[in-house]
């Protein structure tokens, strides 16, 4: 186990420093977050938030830049102009070309020597050395120092292996935040709560009670501006290697000791050392690559993946990944878990399906278990709307015994009718709070690639195109036939 228990936050003034401040992640996702965050009273009352860039810029062109291109990202009805405006004092625009050394005597000037200091990397991961490198040579860190790693954190194993350890030459492992926004979405979090706050779960939540697992991240968004990164990475590093492993994992973790950071994630990292290594008949029986091409999403027609701008006419990226994965220990034996993501799919879902057992015998005359239409599954929803659903059976009202299904419905919404906070919002006060619980540590990270390596290998060999899938559908026939060997469908087909 790493140690990584986090130091209380100490009582003294924050300075943010994003490095990116002016790229896309921190126009849709942070300022925003930290808009919402600073108005609800969440950042300490002496913030200031350092946006890093390149261009020849002052302050009052970022802040117009801002204006334009991140105010409309702000939460619809949470905009207030004098909220905004006291948001916008705290920042300053310090121009820093991060290859050169030089410039970071900038930022070492305008960054205050007591202030706590939280380093966003928002940048591509081949900067991460670099930047690190020059904060340190420049005495910008410090034991209190916090970094946070966006992802992708490397293309394989070894470069993610090479990523921790140059950050590492200058961050303590309790200092490092590998943010992953779904591990801070409330229903994510909730199912934690599910799982381990409740009785009537603990006894079913495990073989033979629990038929299947299946998650779900389907976006109906294309490929759009990212068309250069997304063909060197495709949905299985974009995707499936943390967003959907993280989700597995909270649903087939051991109950921790506790809540405390490295409790939560030494169970986290048990599953990944857990998952059944893929051979290479596993590899071909039991995994599916798309690429969707034109089709129509929400009534309206949209280009196929090689169609979108700065897309190779050859490309074999996937945009699209289903698989089923197994997990070798007594509490998962047997139950496979299916995992599925995609771009230009149908509809935007992100879910988790539990599909419990069949009863070994039913007196009911139209029991309707089968692949299509069973009694028992636990539903629970992260997006587009946050809610849990138990779906159970019932009788329908009339003479006889016939059986419907039903369901036992939390919509979170209206249960709980306070503001909830945004994942990035969450998760960027959890990194003010030192609070790692929802942050993957390096060996989780490892563990995840080493998991994944293997497979993208055995695609790359075999050379396979991907399967072509109209957009606006859930993907290849070929997902729906992999289920289908199980005698299972997706859950959109029940």
């Amino acid at each position: 186990m790493t140690t990584s228990t986090a130091p209380a936050s100490p009582d003294r003034p924050l300075d943010m420093i994003i490095f990116g401040g002016a790229g896309d992640l921190s126009a849709r996702k942070l300022l925003p977050a930290l808009y919402m965050a600073h108005t609800h009273g969440n950042l300490p009352a002496e913030t200031r938030i350092l946006a890093i860039g390149r261009r020849e810029w002052v302050r009052d062109d970022y802040l117009k830049w801002m204006d334009e291109q991140s105010r409309p990202f702000i939460e619809s009805g949470a905009y207030e102009s004098g909220a905004w405006d006291r948001f916008l004092s705290l920042f300053e625009y310090v121009r820093v070309n991060v290859d050169q050394a030089d410039d970071y005597a900038r930022l070492a000037e305008a960054s205050r020597p007591n202030a706590l200091r939280v380093f966003y990397l928002s940048t591509s991961p081949e900067l991460f050395t670099t930047i690190c490198d020059n904060l340190s040579s420049h005495g910008l860190l410090d034991e209190h120092s916090r970094v946070v790693l966006e992802k992708p954190l490397g293309h394989d194993l070894q470069s993610a292996q090479a990523i921790n350890d140059s950050v590492g030459k200058h961050f303590s492992e309790h200092q490092i935040y590998r943010i992953d926004h779904y591990l801070g979405k409330e229903t994510v979090q909730n199912l934690m709560v599910l799982r381990f706050g409740n009785a009537i779960f603990g006894p079913l939540w495990q073989a033979p009670y629990i038929r299947s697992v299946q998650i779900t991240v389907a976006e109906s968004v294309g490929v759009g501006t990212r068309a250069g990164f997304y063909d060197h990475t495709g949905a299985m590093r974009d995707m499936v290697q943390n967003h959907l492993l993280q989700l597995l994992c909270i649903v087939a973790m051991e109950p921790p000791v506790s809540l405390d950071a490295d409790a939560v994630r030494d169970e986290k990292l048990k599953v990944l050392r857990s998952l059944r290594p893929m051979t290479a008949e596993d590899i071909s029986r039991d995994t599916v690559r798309g690429q969707y091409t034109a089709g129509a999403v929400g009534g309206e027609p949209v280009k196929g993946y090689l169609e979108e701008a700065n897309v190779p006419a050859d490309s074999r990226a996937e945009t699209f990944v289903a698989l089923r994965a197994h997990i070798n220990n007594w509490r998962w034996a047997n139950v496979p878990f299916y995992l599925r993501t995609g771009k230009r799919m149908a509809k935007k879902l992100s879910e988790i399906v539990i599909e419990f057992a069949d009863l070994p015998f039913s007196i009911m005359p139209n029991s309707p278990c089968g692949p299509r239409n069973c009694g028992n599954r636990l539903v629970i929803q992260l997006q587009p709307n946050e809610s849990i659903q138990l779906q159970m059976l019932a009788k329908e009202p009339g003479s006889g015994m016939r059986t419907l299904p039903v369901n036992l419905n939390l919509d979170l919404e209206q249960a709980f009718t306070s503001r909830r906070a945004e994942a990035y919002e969450r998760l960027l006060i959890d990194v003010v709070r030192g609070r790692l619980t929802h942050f993957m540590r390096r060996d989780e990270l490892e563990a995840a690639w080493t998991w994944v390596d293997p497979i993208i290998e055995a695609w790359k060999r075999n050379g396979d195109k991907p399967r072509g899938y109209t957009a606006g559908t859930f993907g290849p026939g070929a997902s729906t036939a992999m289920m289908a060997r199980d005698n299972m469908v997706w859950s959109e087909e029940s």
